[in-house]
């Protein structure tokens, strides 16, 4: 599956502002949510090619909004990236137990975020 569509969800106005620029400037559509709730939503709405989720939010975390998205039968064919400053390897085992494809470390190399992307398809 080409990845064209991809949703953002973070609340971080300059995070969002980052990805939104890497990814324009390869030609993703890309569409933005502030917080899990949000983003659930959203990617039940408009059915993104792919969700980039941070962790820390309020609400909804992303491990619980990554959750939300990958057991739900209408959108569990949407592959999740995690997009955190969470590093720690117990974090990254429960992104996968969430059912996130793969995950990546803030600050953003955006060199790794697009190999990620492209190994998707």
């Amino acid at each position: 599956m080409a990845i064209k569509r991809i949703l953002v969800v973070d609340d971080s106005a300059t995070e969002r502002h980052i990805l939104g620029g890497i990814l324009s400037k390869k030609g993703f559509d890309v569409s933005f949510a502030e917080d899990g709730e949000k983003g659930v939503a959203e990617a039940k709405a408009s059915l993104p090619d792919l969700v980039i989720m941070d962790v820390v939010m309020p609400g909804m975390n992303g491990f619980q909004a990554t959750r939300a998205i990958t057991k739900d039968p209408q959108t569990q064919h949407i592959p999740v990236i995690i997009c955190t400053t969470k590093d720690q390897e117990t974090d990254k085992v429960w992104g996968a137990r969430q059912g996130a494809k793969d995950y990546v470390l803030k600050p953003i190399d955006a060199a790794d975020l697009l190999s990620k992307i492209a190994a998707l398809t």
